[in-house]
C-alpha cells in the first residue's frame, strides 16, 4: 500500500508559470508531527517512505524553491529535510526520520485571505514492521545496457578513441538538485560551486579546439551516481572527472585532494569521505535495496586494473599542475572506493577542490577568479597527460 496516496490535483500546462515554495513550518504534538509548505499554487504529489534509513518523500510537480536552504532544520520526527530538482519536471522533498512513522494524511489546503495554498503532511509514530510493509521502491535503480557491455582495453593512445580529432572529456559537477552536497561556511553550497566550476572547466576546455566536453549535469538537478559512470561509458569518454568540494568537523582543514579509485582506502580520511559520497543517491531518496553493484565484481579483472593505472598518472600530473597555484593538502592524492569512479574503460579522477567547512576556501571557491584558476590549471593538466600519452611517457606496465 502507498504511505499517504496519489493526490491528482490542478494539472500545470506547458505554458504554466511556475509554481513557487514560499514557506515551510513544522510543528509537534505528542503524537504527530506535520509539515506544511505553502506554496503560489497547488501541483500534482506523490508521498511513499524508504527504509535503511527511514525516509519520507513527496515528490511534486517542478517547484521554485524559495525558502533558503533546508539540512539541520528538522523537529518532532523529522531530524532533517533536503529538496531540489530531482529529474525535468519533479521536485522531490526528502524527509529523514529519526523513527519508523506512517502518513496519516497528506492534502491540500485552499488559498484564503490569509494563506496562499498549502501542502500538509502529518506524521504518526508506528513500528518498524508496519513501516517496512507501506514502504515502496519509487525509483528503480536498473543496469543500463552500457553497465553490460563488453569492456575493451583503454589506452590513450592506440585505441579506436585515438582516431577521433578531439578527445572526449566528461565533466562531472558533484551533487545537484536534491542533494545539496556540503553546506557552504561562506553561504554557497557545494552543489553550486562544483556546477559553476565544471562549467569553467568546459569552457577552458573547448577553447583549446582539442576537446569535445560532457556534462554529466547542466543545471541544479539530480543524478545518480551510477548514471553519471554511464554517461562517461555510453559517450565512450576518453578521461572523467568529477569535482567536489568536502567538509570537515575541523574548520581549520583547507586545500585541495585529488582522489583516485582503490578497493582499499589509502587512509581514514579517504575512506570516510568515500562513504560520505557514496550516500548521495540515499540522499536524495532512492531505494538502492534491490541495486547489485556489478561494476564492483570488474575491479578485480585486469581491464580495470589498466585503467585504473591510467586514473593515478592523470591524477598525478593533476597534482603536478595544482602545486604552486593553489594550496594543496599534505599527501595530496589519495585513494578510495568512489562509486563516480567505478567504470571500467575511463580514466576517473575525483577532485576536491578544498573544504567549504573553512571559511577561506569556502569564500575562495565562491568566486570567479578561483575558478577560471582551476578551470585553467585542470585544461593545462588534461594537455599535458594525452602529451604524455603519445610519447609514450605515462608508464603504464599494464
Amino acid at each position: 500500500m502507498l504511505a499517504g496516496g496519489t493526490n491528482f490535483l490542478t494539472t500545470m500546462s506547458a505554458e504554466a508559470k511556475s509554481v513557487s515554495v514560499t514557506g515551510v513550518r513544522i510543528g509537534e504534538t505528542n503524537k504527530k508531527t506535520r509539515l506544511v509548505l505553502e506554496l503560489s499554487e497547488r501541483v500534482n504529489f506523490n508521498v511513499f517512505t524508504l527504509a535503511n534509513p527511514y525516509r519520507v518523500v513527496i515528490d511534486f510537480d517542478e517547484l521554485d524553491w524559495k525558502i533558503g536552504q533546508g539540512g539541520d532544520k528538522g523537529r518532532g520526527y523529522i531530524s532533517r529535510y533536503r529538496y531540489g530538482l530531482f529529474k525535468p519536471g519533479t521536485s522531490r522533498l526528502v524527509l529523514d526520520i529519526d523513527r519508523p512513522v506512517k502518513v496519516s494524511k497528506s492534502f491540500f489546503i485552499a488559498a484564503n485571505h490569509k494563506y496562499p495554498d498549502r501542502f500538509v503532511l502529518d506524521l504518526e509514530k508506528t513500528n518498524h514492521q508496519t513501516f517496512v510493509k507501506n514502504t515502496r521502491k519509487p525509483v528503480a535503480v536498473t543496469r543500463s545496457s552500457s553497465s553490460a557491455s563488453p569492456v575493451a582495453a583503454f589506452d590513450p593512445s592506440f585505441s579506436g578513441k585515438a582516431k577521433r580529432t578531439k578527445k572526449v572529456i566528461v565533466i562531472d559537477a558533484g551533487h545537484g538538485g536534491v542533494d545539496p552536497g556540503a553546506p557552504g561556511a561562506a553561504g554557497k553550497p557545494e552543489k553550486k560551486i562544483t556546477l559553476e566550476v565544471a562549467r569553467a572547466i568546459r569552457h577552458a576546455l573547448v577553447s583549446t579546439g582539442r576537446y569535445k566536453v560532457v556534462m554529466t549535469r547542466d543545471r541544479d538537478l539530480f543524478i545518480p551516481l551510477r548514471k553519471r559512470v554511464d554517461i562517461a561509458r555510453a559517450h565512450d569518454a576518453d578521461l572523467f572527472l568529477s569535482v567536489h568540494a568536502d567538509s570537515l568537523d575541523n574548520k581549520k582543514v583547507r586545500g585541495a585532494t585529488v582522489y583516485t579509485l582503490s578497493e582499499t582506502a589509502s587512509d581514514k580520511e579517504a575512506a570516510k569521505l568515500a562513504a560520505k559520497e557514496n550516500k548521495a543517491d540515499i540522499i536524495a531518496g532512492i531505494d538502492l535495496g534491490t541495486e547489485t553493484d556489478d561494476v564492483s565484481g570488474i575491479l578485480i579483472d585486469l581491464v580495470q586494473r589498466e585503467t585504473m593505472n591510467y586514473s593515478v598518472r592523470f591524477a598525478d600530473v593533476l597534482v603536478g599542475q595544482l602545486k604552486g597555484k593553489v594550496l594543496l593538502r599534505t599527501n595530496s592524492h589519495r585513494f578510495a572506493g568512489f562509486r563516480v569512479l567505478k567504470a571500467p574503460d575511463v580514466p576517473s579522477v575525483l577532485l576536491e577542490m578544498g573544504y567549504l567547512s573553512n571559511y577561506q576556501d569556502a569564500k575562495s571557491l565562491g568566486t570567479r577568479q578561483t575558478q577560471r584558476k582551476l578551470a585553467k590549471t585542470v585544461q593545462e593538466a588534461i594537455d599535458r597527460y594525452f602529451e604524455k600519452a603519445y610519447a609514450g611517457q605515462l608508464g603504464i606496465d599494464g
